[in-house]
């Protein structure tokens, strides 16, 4: 007589699954905001919105991962920060159209549950949409036999936010003379990790316990910095600065985020040295012969965040964020565009 398969015998164990969803309502209860309702564990997550205070609400969403940065927790074995990474990559892509984050969903995947390692990441999930101030409302861990090596995993977000329509942050009313702002990363953040990977232990032979003087800490430590979540720090500046363009800086730098917020027929003058690059940047280009172009289109080099301002809200906006001890500078201008001329113009 044949032997009996079994689910758990094809490597998915649904008794862990179950245990770790019990430890997961926990994490997530810590993340409540009024429009939470029920808790973790059912078909879908449920969140009543109160939008009164909205005369015609728009819903803002965005999807999005880690990368290969998730290759350097492996390494280190340390897995309570990629979740903020998680959040703050979706929730800053909404944010910067004037959205109020108010709920995020993740997606796990791993070959077999480690409910220690799954745990930690939905900690830290929990810990970027306190930074946000949304709530963690579902997700899903999926294990997947043969997908991933021992101790490797993906990541997906989910975030949804709100905005009343006539306040959408679209970048519309940017025109020649306004100013821009840039607000300073937390480091890397989530983007160009392939290039860092290449550069740290392909060519520089280095591992994650190295330690690097320029750093003050070790290479690994450095890399998990997490992404700097803007979210609160955006509505803030909402409430009191006429904001007219905000631009997430990640993957394609300041040249190509920026002019998804800028009208065609203007152009953004950016300043070189205008701001303080982390020592993490110049390691790096020195480290790998970098181009001082593709440093700029793969890294974000100590700018997380750009915001275009009228020229008399400029100084109003560097005074407010030097009072909230958030480092910013005055980078550029708007400035009129010539027909196939770039939108990005560096001096």
């Amino acid at each position: 007589m044949s032997e009996s398969l079994t689910y758990a015998g094809a490597g998915v164990d649904v008794h862990k699954a179950n245990a770790l969803v019990e430890s997961i309502k926990k994490i997530a209860k810590q993340t409540n905001r009024p429009g939470v309702m029920g808790s973790i564990g059912g078909f879908g997550g449920l969140f009543s919105p109160n939008l009164s205070s909205m005369e015609k609400p728009v819903l803002v969403s965005s999807t999005d991962g880690v990368g290969t940065k998730l290759n350097i927790a492996f390494q280190m074995g340390k897995h309570d920060t990629v979740g903020i990474d998680l959040v703050g990559m979706c929730v800053n892509d909404i944010a910067v159209q004037g959205a109020e984050p108010l709920f995020f969903l993740d997606y796990i995947s791993m070959g077999h549950l480690d409910t220690g390692i799954a745990k930690a990441i939905i900690e830290g999930v929990a810990e970027g949409c306190r930074q946000a101030r949304c709530a963690l409302i579902g997700g899903e861990t999926a294990e997947m036999p043969g997908m991933y090596g021992p101790g490797e995993y993906d990541l997906a977000g989910f975030a949804v936010g709100a905005v009343d329509d006539h306040k959408i942050v679209d970048g519309s009313e940017i025109h020649v003379g306004h100013k821009i702002v840039g607000i300073a990363s937390t480091g890397l953040h989530s983007n160009g990790f392939s290039l860092v990977r290449k550069i740290c232990f392909e060519k520089m032979k280095l591992t994650v316990e190295s330690h690097v003087p320029e750093f003050g800490k070790t290479l690994g430590e450095e890399l998990l910095t997490p992404t700097r979540i803007y979210s609160d720090l955006m509505q803030g500046m909402l409430k009191s600065i006429k904001v007219d363009g905000f631009a997430h800086i990640t993957g394609g730098g300041l040249d190509e985020n920026i002019i998804r917020v800028i009208p065609n027929a203007c152009k953004a003058v950016l300043k070189k040295d205008s701001w303080e690059i982390p020592p993490v940047f110049s390691w790096l280009k020195e480290a790998g012969n970098v181009a001082d172009a593709e440093m700029m289109r793969t890294f974000n080099n100590g700018i997380g965040l750009a915001v275009v301002v009228p020229e008399e809200y400029a100084q109003a906006l560097l005074d407010m964020l030097e009072a909230m001890n958030v480092n910013a500078w005055l980078i550029g201008e708007i400035d009129t565009r010539e027909d196939g001329a770039p939108q990005v113009e560096w001096v």
